[in-house]
Parts: structure tokens; sequence; C-alpha cells
């Protein structure tokens, strides 16, 4: 069964506008002078619709101008010619903006295109599942219209598990972009292959220092699940990420002592010292960029993450951050100020075999 279309109420509205013009004419007479007002009705037409449909509305414009003209009169006198004047050229002027509009349309379109599929390689979708991890992912762009920005994060199979990174760019814009993209495939080049984490941050910082200049920097946190309950965290000058376990409150993963941005090694203190964590089965570690903390409601409250890490209990990890994602937005009371990038690594519950009757047990059950 086919369902009926909603009306369209911009198309409507230039009919709408000519029929009060031809029904206030009708009832105020000639004397007021309504007939340059039919030149509204292709006006309207030329904000919506295609050329064709502004044309047609400007045809019944200057049938109305004539027959109203007709009516009152005026089909001789000068004012009714330069009210139809009015109308013609009102209407020329509908198409052609129409025209305008629908061209500018499709290449708004096609650039669209083009950049929603750079923000698809950029930020890929990462993997459900990493090693002994179940991942989910909520990005928010502070950018209107887009889907990615200064924020970046990333999943990547190693040899010895899984390796994640989840970082913020200074600034924002084009620029903030380039450099997260220039991360992000010195991320995807060398975690599946270097041996050590710190090794990935080297490479790392040498892209950087390529791409970089001034006092541009990237803070972010490289993680790697081992296939021993732990994740090895370096933290290069990012926000600590957030253990939740079901029997204790929720804890800052904070290293020993802070250590420089990528970018900025040269200038700052000693290298990030790897700090480990254990994980069981049904805990969590939740890593994020600082436009989660750092967002604001209407009386400059910042976020308070650790209090409502409780939504993080949903059973399913993405339905679990879709859920701290809307309680974000929703204490910033409208769009964000500041990219805001949230990974989510649950440790998988454990699956206990079932077991079946002892051997003995069976032969007598068949018997």
């Amino acid at each position: 069964m086919r369902v009926p279309r909603r009306p369209d109420v911009l198309a409507a509205v230039p009919f709408a506008a000519m029929a009060l013009v031809t029904a206030g004419d009708v009832a105020a007479g000639p004397d007021v002078g309504l007939l340059p007002l039919f030149s509204v009705g292709p006006a309207f037409a030329a904000a919506a619709g295609p050329p064709r449909r502004a044309a047609l509305v400007g045809c019944v414009a200057v049938g109305l101008c004539l027959a109203v003209a007709w009516y009152d009169g005026l089909l001789d006198a000068r004012r009714g010619w330069v009210a139809f004047a009015a109308v013609v050229g009102v209407t020329a002027a509908a198409v052609l903006a129409a025209v305008l509009r629908r061209r500018t349309e499709r290449e708004l379109a096609d650039i669209t295109s083009v950049a929603e599929a750079a923000q698809r390689v950029l930020l890929r979708p990462v993997p459900r599942t990493g090693g002994p991890m179940r991942i989910a992912v909520s990005y928010t762009s502070a950018t209107a219209a887009a889907r990615i920005g200064g924020d970046l994060y990333e999943v990547v199979p190693a040899s010895g598990g899984t390796r994640v990174i989840v970082g913020d760019v200074q600034g924002k814009g084009l620029e903030a972009v380039e450099t997260a993209a220039v991360v992000l495939a010195a991320f995807r080049e060398a975690a599946p292959e270097a041996v050590m984490l710190d090794e990935v941050g080297d490479r790392l910082e040498r892209a950087l220092n390529r791409r970089l200049e001034g006092e541009e920097f990237v803070t972010a946190i490289l993680a790697e699940v081992e296939p021993d309950h732990t994740v090895m965290l370096l933290n290069y000058g990012h926000p600590a990420p957030l253990v939740l376990r079901p029997d204790a409150e929720p804890e800052l993963a904070a290293p020993d002592r802070p250590a420089a941005p990528l970018g900025l090694a040269d200038l700052g203190p000693e290298r990030p010292k790897p700090h480990r964590i254990s994980l069981r089965p049904g805990e969590q570690l939740l890593l994020y960029t600082d436009g989660v903390i750092e967002a604001r409601d209407e009386c400059g409250v910042f976020y308070p993450l650790v209090e409502r890490a409780g939504l993080l209990a949903e059973p399913d990890p993405d339905r679990a951050l879709a859920a701290l994602r809307r309680d974000l937005v929703a204490h910033v009371g409208g769009p964000l100020k500041d990219d805001a990038a949230m990974l989510l690594l649950r440790y998988r519950e454990a699956v206990v075999p079932a077991q079946g009757p002892e051997p003995g047990r069976r032969q007598e059950a068949e018997s």
C-alpha cells in the first residue's frame, strides 16, 4: 500500500498569497492598488521548488493580474500596465533565481557526498570486538553538518592484542581535521607493526613533527589490550580514562606523572611511562576527549562524568554509550561547543560451557 505524501506547504504558499491578493482587491476595490502584490507569488516560488514551478506560478500571477485589472477596469490605465510589468519582471527574476539555486544545491550535494566519503575514511567504523573486549564508539562534532572535527579515535588489531588511540587536536576547522588525518594514518601504519606501544607513540611524534608548526599539539592516549586481563596505557597529556567496576566506585586511571602532548616532546617533561590496569569480565574502560568533561550547562557547571558513569551499566555497550551521549547533550541544553569523542572498552563476560551428563550417567539414561 502506498503511503500518501504530506502536502508541500512551501509549494502552496505562493498560491495562497495570490488568492489573498485577489480577495483583498475584490473586497477593497481598484482604488487601493493591490495589483503589484501578485508578484509575491513568483517571489515565494523562487525560494523552493524547480524553475518550472516558478514559471508556472509566474504565469498564474500574470493571468490573475490581467483578470483582476479587467475586473477593476484598469486594462487601459497606466496603473494596470505598470502592475502587469512588475509581475512579469518579478516572474523572470524568480525563474532565474530558481535556476541558480538548483545549480548551487547540486554543487553542494556533490561536495557533501565527497565530504561524507572523506569522513568515513578518516573515522571509519571500529570493530565491535577486539580480543576479550567489546567496543563501542560515540562521536559528536561541534561543527554544524559535520561528522568529524579535531577529535580522533581508532582501533587496530595487533600481534599482541588490540591497540587503541583516542586523541584531541588543538584547534578547530580544516587544519584540525588535517592534523587528525596525519595522526590516524601514522597510527594505522605503526600499530600493527611496532613491537612496543611506546614505539607507536614515537612514530606518531615524528609524523606530527613533519606536519605541525609553532605550538600546535595533539593530546592522545594509547591503549593496548593484552591477553592477561590487563590494559597498558600511554597518556600524552590527555584526560585520564575512567575505570568502571561493578563492585566499586568509578576511578580515573591517571598516570603517575604527566607527559607532554604529541608534538611537544622536545618542550615538555619526559616521555610517558606505561601505566597498566587490570580488568576482569564485566569491567569497563572509558576513553574520552576533553569535550566531554568540559561541556557546561547554562550555569557554567561542567559535565559530571564520574557521577553519570552509572549510565554505562546498560548490558549493550552501544546503547550504554548512546545513553551517556544523550545525557551529555541534555546537560549542555543544545549543541556542544567542542567535539566530544568517547570509546568504551568492556571486558566480555566469561562464557561457561554447558556441562552434559557424565559418560556413565549418559549410558544409564540411554538404557
